[in-house]
């Protein structure tokens, strides 16, 4: 070019040399087709990979489900085997038995599993879990066989407990002392560390699944890095060659773009200005713009409803069992002192059977509301069984045990005196003291009070620690 305009001022008619802007155009259209189709490739290569991530995650939310169904069922067992220790309802033994043999929720965890096509490694976890819920089972039908025994109930029609032949040992013993024997199977040390091997057993599967799924998506992670880092030099040539066609066409474009990006970078529908073309893309952003809006706010919400379904308990609208084993998770690792209540709404069978279950529900979400109510808003009521509660109650320590008490004598004073429509229930509450954190032994501890105040008469609150002292709790 310079030497074109040294031609020129020195007169010389010689034709100017130099880029036409029409080839100018040619070349910038033929960068800009090459820079988008691998822009297209790079973003196609980037969603099957965010795709993949994803894909772990689904992964493993559907090993943690097969792993509580498998905790579910074994913890479903041991509770109707304990209930038909403690109060001698054939109905437990029936409902044992239908977990057994028509839910199959462990069983089917496990076939789910092999469908899935995890790792043997992990497979052997929770198939080892299983393998000791299942030895379990031979200690629960025993416990059961000795309590039909003493109390002479005839379950002849579960071929299970019909087969089970008494140890000689027991044969002499008298009905007190059969269904001890039967409650000091499913509630003795030995019961309670069998159980703690199966979780551990799920816990192992659970890291297992979890260590595989980490390294499978810090693979997809790395590589959708790099592909990322490719976009971006993709789009930085785009733009850079974007601007240098905008210098060479017409204003009826350059300008119309310039207020799109402005819009675009402010997150703000395009305005409709320009020719026919701009006027159409900015009716079809302005469209695509809107339809995205309504449905990331249709997503959100939907999240929000799911997430919320699965940690509240649709009857009562407390948290569920769910959310209580979350807690105890996190609860773990904090060091702060707490304590554990177990909450068991008295002859609630009873409300069922004389007002009917619509009766039993309303009882159920009143206990709840009152727990709710009464209860601090950092602390932690959830239903975690038919009509079984649990409360935390963080940052508290055995000296204020009686300010729980008093609640608890609150609470049963409204229960029975109901100044609705509904029928008098009272609540029988165990609690265990922990100076740091959640233990795994907290919820045993709570429970053997629990069971002492049903022991000696129901509608009362009493604490482990003071169970002991007063050597009201077996050792074992």
């Amino acid at each position: 070019m310079e030497k074109n305009i040294q031609q020129k001022d020195a007169g010389s008619r010689k034709p100017l040399r130099g880029i036409r802007i029409r080839t100018l155009n040619y070349v910038m259209i033929l960068i800009s087709v090459v820079l988008y189709v691998f822009l297209v490739f790079v973003t196609v290569f980037a969603s099957r990979k965010y795709d993949a991530m994803m894909s772990h995650t689904d992964a493993y939310i559907d090993y943690q489900e097969l792993a509580s169904l498998v905790a579910s069922g074994s913890d479903y067992l041991t509770e109707q085997v304990r209930l038909y220790a403690v109060e001698m309802d054939p109905v437990n033994v029936r409902e044992y038995f239908k977990e057994v043999y028509e839910t199959r929720s462990r069983d089917g965890a496990l076939e789910k599993l092999q469908e899935y096509g995890t790792g043997q490694e992990a497979y052997a976890y929770l198939h080892s879990a299983l393998q000791e819920s299942n030895r379990l089972m031979g200690q629960e039908i025993y416990a059961m066989k000795l309590v039909a025994a003493a109390q002479g109930q005839d379950l002849s029609e579960y071929e299970d407990i019909q087969e089970m032949e008494l140890e000689e040992q027991d044969l002499g013993l008298s009905p007190e002392e059969l269904v001890d024997r039967a409650r000091e199977l499913v509630f003795g040390s030995s019961y309670q560390d069998s159980k703690a091997v199966i979780e551990e057993e799920i816990s192992r599967f659970l890291d297992s699944v979890k260590g595989n799924m980490q390294y499978a998506q810090q693979h997809s992670a790395d590589q959708l890095k790099r592909i990322m880092s490719g976009q971006r030099i993709l789009i930085s040539v785009l733009f850079v060659e974007t601007i240098m066609t905008f210098v060479l066409i017409l204003c009826l474009i350059v300008k119309p773009l310039h207020i799109y990006v402005n819009n675009i970078k402010e997150e703000k529908r395009l305005d409709i200005t320009g020719a026919y073309e701009f006027r159409y893309l900015a009716l079809t952003y302005n469209n695509i713009y809107e339809l995205n809006a309504a449905n990331e706010l249709m997503l959100r919400h939907q999240a929000e409803d799911l997430r919320h379904q699965a940690e509240h308990d649709p009857l009562t609208g407390i948290a569920n069992r769910g959310a209580f084993e979350e807690w105890k998770t996190l609860l773990k690792a904090k060091a702060n002192p707490l304590a554990l209540l177990i909450i068991d709404v008295d002859k609630f069978k009873l409300v069922n059977d004389g007002y009917g279950h619509e009766a039993g529900d309303k009882v159920l979400k009143k206990v709840a509301s009152l727990l709710v109510e009464t209860f601090r808003e950092t602390d932690m009521p959830a239903r975690i069984g038919g009509d079984e509660f649990a409360v935390i109650i963080v940052d508290i320590t055995i000296e204020k045990k009686q300010i729980i008490e008093e609640k608890i004598g609150s609470l049963n004073q409204l229960l029975m005196h109901p100044e609705d429509s509904l029928p008098a229930v009272s609540l029988s509450v165990g609690g265990a003291f922990s100076h740091a954190g959640f233990h795994d032994d907290l919820y045993g501890k709570a429970d053997a009070a629990l069971y002492v105040v049903k022991e000696n008469g129901r509608c009362g609150c009493r604490f482990y620690e003071d169970c002991s002292e007063e050597g009201l709790l077996e050792e074992g």
